[in-house]
């Protein structure tokens, strides 16, 4: 038998429990065909079907109902097997996943509180929220919305903010004009897997400004392929988070967005029902000292169900 991921479990136990594979894979923040290979893959290693499935209704076997209380108490029993190792080694270990930014002095904020281990999957934001609501994470940096929070059982924190910037053809950047969000092109992603929080980002902001959208499926919202895309465009385009810091090729500038400014969030989430005072301590060292942003109303942009949408 082939082994099973943790993952995988909690994965059977959502769609268990929904009984719909689109409501599963929403409360888990994942693909719908992503979780249903999951499950197929999971069935397979196990040399069981799990549910039967047709374009109607999803059902348990025999099988999968009887495996299901079993799976449910390894999956207390794992999460108890961490706490306890953590307490014998003395010292508090915390999983902390991310996107593309950290902040920058987040050793030496954690260090007296807990050995904070940063995982090596770089994921995106709705990927690494549904991580830590399963428990394969401690905490994330991530954008969430309060949509999110409330339906995954997390809590979040604001960490940090990028201010967005459009980018646009021309070589001069000695006296380069700001430009309205109005007048800037959005890329929005086919690619839900990798791109569905920047997706309803972009949505939320072409329809609250009347920046235009502009749909592609080869991954170009961030990289070579984006830039690609600007030089296309007769229109500045909005960069990315991801872009934030990547160096401009030479025939190409950067526009600063004004009226309104665009600014990105990144949350700390952790499970509502934390309890373990590292978990609680590392959110405090980090959070405590987070300091003024920049996103003042009425000037800056954020999206409505954003958690820290400012009125005005």
């Amino acid at each position: 038998m082939a082994p099973v991921e943790l993952r995988q479990l909690r994965y059977f136990v959502a769609v268990a429990e929904e009984l719909n594979f689109g409501r599963a894979a929403e409360r888990l923040l994942i693909a719908g065909p992503s979780l249903s290979q999951q499950i197929k893959a999971l069935e397979r290693d196990l040399g069981v079907r799990l549910f039967d499935r047709d374009r109607r209704k999803v059902s348990l076997t025999p099988a999968g109902a009887a495996l299901l209380p079993h799976t449910r108490a390894l999956l207390d029993r794992a999460d108890d097997l961490k706490r306890r190792a953590g307490r014998l080694s003395g010292s508090v270990s915390v999983r902390l996943g991310y996107v593309n930014w950290l902040p920058p002095d987040l050793t030496s904020r954690t260090a007296a509180v807990a050995q904070v281990h940063v995982d090596a999957w770089v994921a995106p934001s709705h990927t690494q929220a549904a991580r830590v609501a399963d428990g394969s994470l401690d905490l994330a940096v991530c954008w969430v919305r309060t949509e999110d929070l409330k339906r995954l059982g997390l809590r979040a924190r604001l960490l940090g903010a990028d201010r967005l910037y459009a980018v646009a053809k021309g070589g001069d950047s000695s006296d380069v004009p700001d430009v309205a969000a109005r007048d800037t092109d959005v890329l929005i992603d086919d690619d839900v897997t990798a791109w569905a929080a920047w997706d309803a980002y972009a949505e939320e902001l072409a329809q609250s400004t009347g920046a235009r959208t502009v749909r592609i499926s080869d991954g170009g919202v961030t990289g070579p392929a984006f830039f690609d895309h600007v030089r296309r465009s007769r229109r500045p385009v909005l960069n990315s988070p991801k872009g934030q810091t990547t160096p401009l090729p030479p025939d190409l500038i950067r526009r600063e967005i004004v009226a309104p400014k665009v600014y990105w969030t990144w949350s700390l989430v952790w499970r509502e029902a934390e309890d373990r005072a590292g978990v609680l301590a590392v959110v405090d060292a980090l959070c405590e000292r987070v300091g003024d942003l920049g996103i003042h109303a009425p000037d800056a942009w954020l999206p409505a169900d954003d958690p820290y949408t400012l009125p005005g």
